[in-house]
């Protein structure tokens, strides 16, 4: 059964730095087949897309919705895919979603959490 799992999240302060990870299992072709991307929901918003990484290699931020500095990156022999979140703002402070998309099926980690408080 495919799965996805997030790891890495936690507390930061202002400006601070956090790495997120979602391994995942269960995906026949492993990520590499797969384009993988991080979500982000904060409290009474809708959840949006903060970067995507496409199978194919492509790694596309989306600014408007990224404050800080982030860097999508994946490892393909170790099915992990990371958000390297740098600079943060409490704006930002979120729960973080790992989706990965194969052929015409989305799937979903259960998700994180991200505080950036002083």
């Amino acid at each position: 059964q495919e799965q996805l799992v997030e790891s890495g999240g936690g507390l930061a302060q202002p400006g601070g730095s956090l790495r997120l990870s979602c391994t995942a299992s269960g995906f026949t072709g492993g990520i590499s087949v797969l384009t993988m991307s991080w979500y982000r929901q904060a409290p009474g918003l809708k959840r949006e897309l903060v970067a995507k990484h496409t199978k194919f290699g492509h790694a596309v931020n989306y600014p408007l919705s990224v404050q800080g500095p982030f860097t999508i990156s994946r490892d393909n022999a170790n099915n992990t895919v990371y958000l390297q979140m740098n600079k943060l703002n409490p704006e930002e402070t979120a729960v973080y979603f790992c989706n990965a998309i194969k052929d015409d099926s989305n799937y979903w980690g259960k998700g994180i959490q991200v505080t950036v408080s002083s």
